[in-house]
């Protein structure tokens, strides 16, 4: 069964800010939980994302078990939109649309993740156990973190 989490965040910055931020494969370390312990592996010659970019990272999603991850960037819409898809990592499917909206108060950034976990029915009770509340947690961390990078008045 294909599950969707729909998360959007208003974060304090100009387009440009937020573009060069999000499409940045090494930025995703700063906004993941510590326990995850995520590493990205690919060493980037430039933060500029393009599609069909291959990036390789390590990844523990349960019980500190360290896993290879492998996204695809499938599309690119400059300073709009891009999306991510997992080649090889713990997901039967995991496809997740990030959109930029500028608005008055900055960028409204929205996130779209579809994903599957494998082996059928075992994989949905390990679903409603363990795994929504953990992409859950995943996406309330980096909605913290944003808060606290892009939101919070500075002194």
């Amino acid at each position: 069964m294909v599950h969707q989490l729909k998360r959007e965040q208003q974060i304090n910055c100009d387009i440009e800010t937020a573009w060069k931020f999000f499409s940045a494969a090494n930025n995703l370390s700063k906004i993941t939980p510590k326990d995850m312990n995520f590493i990205v592996r690919t060493k980037m010659e430039s933060d500029e994302i393009y599609e069909g970019m291959i990036i390789d990272y390590y990844v523990s999603p349960l019980f500190g078990i360290k896993m290879d991850w492998q996204t695809e960037i499938t599309q690119v819409n400059h300073h709009r939109s891009f999306t991510d898809f997992q080649k090889k990592g713990p997901y039967k499917l995991w496809n997740h649309f990030h959109e930029f909206i500028p608005n008055e108060k900055g960028v409204l950034i929205k996130d779209t993740v579809d994903y599957e976990l494998p082996l059928g029915f075992l994989g949905e009770i390990a679903h409603k156990l363990l795994v929504k509340n953990k992409v859950e947690h995943i996406f309330s961390y980096r909605f913290n973190i944003l808060e606290k990078m892009f939101n919070q008045k500075q002194n």
